[in-house]
């Protein structure tokens, strides 16, 4: 995979799914910009193979990512891959009992600010006639998990919105895909509660928990030249849970 010298935005780079792709990726000579408000984004993006460049940015609010998207086309460069991994899952509550606030704040973060990201780097890959985006989104957002209604709703609209954009583009040499992980190990376990993180290992016919190597490895073939043909689909990396 050529991919050297090109420059990538992953937002929620600093750990979890977004750092192991960010390493997988700098591996292969790619430049890494993290837009996270993580205090260890610096030191996350330092510690890759090519150093990489930490960026504040709250992806949930617009002028933040534009902020954000403006500083690193003049410190970096004009980014021609998009890796949405920043997210929340809130709280696990029934609907009735869903708190309305923090309905809207992982609206906000999940669904949003993969809209705002998209939507501030596609004009620069159609000026370049290039791009690759990877929105991740979740099984949740496939099938639905209880006591989970905002997570589940903003992840099935991660994945309508990439297969709208997906056709928008599909003229042009710029593939938007998603991916639906199951669990991985990361810090948004805590915000979960014991008997949710139960819940979705039991539904898991592999009988463990995503890699994050696992989950990196899928995303930077995504977003390689070698992807040249599809867009606007879903990679599943659910570990056999996914039905369709």
């Amino acid at each position: 995979m050529q991919m050297q010298g090109q420059i990538a935005v992953i937002t929620g780079g600093a750990q979890g799914i977004g750092f192991a792709v960010a390493q997988g990726l700098a591996e292969k000579g790619v430049t890494v910009v993290s837009w996270d408000i993580d205090a260890g984004n610096a030191e996350a993006m330092a510690s890759l193979p090519v150093p990489g460049v930490a960026v504040m940015c709250n992806v949930a609010d617009m002028a933040s990512v534009t902020a954000a998207y403006e500083q690193t086309c003049a410190g970096t460069g004009v980014p021609t891959i998009l890796i949405n991994s920043a997210g929340i899952t809130g709280p696990n509550a029934t609907l009735e009992d869903y708190d309305p606030e923090a309905w809207c704040r992982v609206i906000d973060l999940n669904l949003n600010g993969t809209f705002y990201t998209n939507k501030v780097c596609v004009p620069g890959m159609k000026e370049r006639g290039y791009g690759r985006i990877l929105n991740i989104a979740s099984i949740a957002g496939k099938e639905g998990n209880p006591n989970a209604s905002a997570y589940s709703a903003s992840k099935a609209g991660v994945i309508g919105l990439t297969k709208s954009l997906g056709k928008e583009l599909a003229g042009m040499d710029i593939a938007v895909n998603c991916v639906t992980p199951a669990a991985a190990r990361t810090r948004i376990f805590d915000q979960m509660s014991q008997e949710h993180i139960d819940y979705m290992l039991s539904k898991i016919p592999r009988g463990r928990f995503l890699e994050l190597s696992e989950a990196a490895a899928m995303i930077v073939w995504a977003v390689s030249p070698e992807n040249s043909f599809t867009t606007g689909a879903v990679f599943d990396l659910s570990g056999g849970r996914a039905t369709y």
